[in-house]
């Protein structure tokens, strides 16, 4: 009977605390900061795509192609820790209104470009090279962790005045936070570029092919605040 008694003490006192957690005076706002910056490097994914009816001298021709791309890419003296080979792929495809055999060899190079103003120089090269294919051009800062800081204390501020903002009609003040959670998701442009934009005339200086702009670094969060 005793036991008893106390195990009904033991979840009365529970229920009690749990009641009192529930009332206890809050308020949940979101906030968001956002930096931007101008790219200072460029990520670039290119291809070179063979086709023929032969495996082995599409395979040939191909690999013959890209090391010309990566003889170049040495020279202009891109870090070999910046150049990776992403893929490799020989594909069969069958013609079938000429019913006829054909293979599409492809290779494809992923370049991180440190100096930014050096594209149109890397991309022509590459142009000459032998490469006929271009799969993404990415902007990046070098600085993202630092910007990625700055837009999360702001979005921090942004909900703290939020909430004052609220509470202020009401007589009462903002108190600690007692949940933060983090809702930033990374977010970078990256346009394609048609082939045609990377060449130049011949006797004509070489042409600006890529509009920079800026990054938006944004930094979401939702925090919960006592109210006192």
């Amino acid at each position: 009977m005793k036991k008893a008694f106390l195990i009904m003490i033991f979840f009365c006192s529970v229920a009690s605390q749990a009641q009192e957690l529930k009332l206890v005076p809050q308020i949940s706002v979101s906030g968001e900061g956002e930096i931007k910056a101008v790219p200072d490097q460029v990520f670039i994914s290119i291809a070179v795509e063979t086709k023929g009816t032969n495996a082995t001298d599409v395979k040939k021709q191909n690999d013959a192609t890209i090391e010309k791309v990566l003889q170049f890419i040495t020279k202009f003296k891109v870090p070999k820790s910046d150049v990776q080979t992403q893929s490799i792929s020989l594909n069969p495809q069958y013609d079938y209104e000429k019913k006829k055999r054909n293979y599409n060899a492809t290779q494809t190079i992923e370049i991180l470009l440190k100096n930014i103003s050096q594209y149109d120089a890397l991309m022509e090269g590459l142009v000459d090279a032998g490469i006929n294919r271009i799969n993404s051009v990415e902007f990046k800062t070098s600085k993202l962790t630092e910007y990625q800081s700055e837009a999360r204390k702001l979005a921090m501020k942004e909900a703290k005045s939020k909430a004052e903002d609220y509470v202020s009609v009401l007589g009462q003040k903002v108190g600690k936070a007692i949940t933060i959670t983090d809702n930033t998701q990374n977010y970078y442009p990256q346009p394609m570029y048609a082939m045609k934009t990377m060449m130049m005339d011949q006797g004509e200086t070489p042409r600006e092919t890529l509009a920079i702009g800026e990054i938006n670094i944004t930094a979401t969060v939702n925090v919960s605040f006592l109210l006192e």
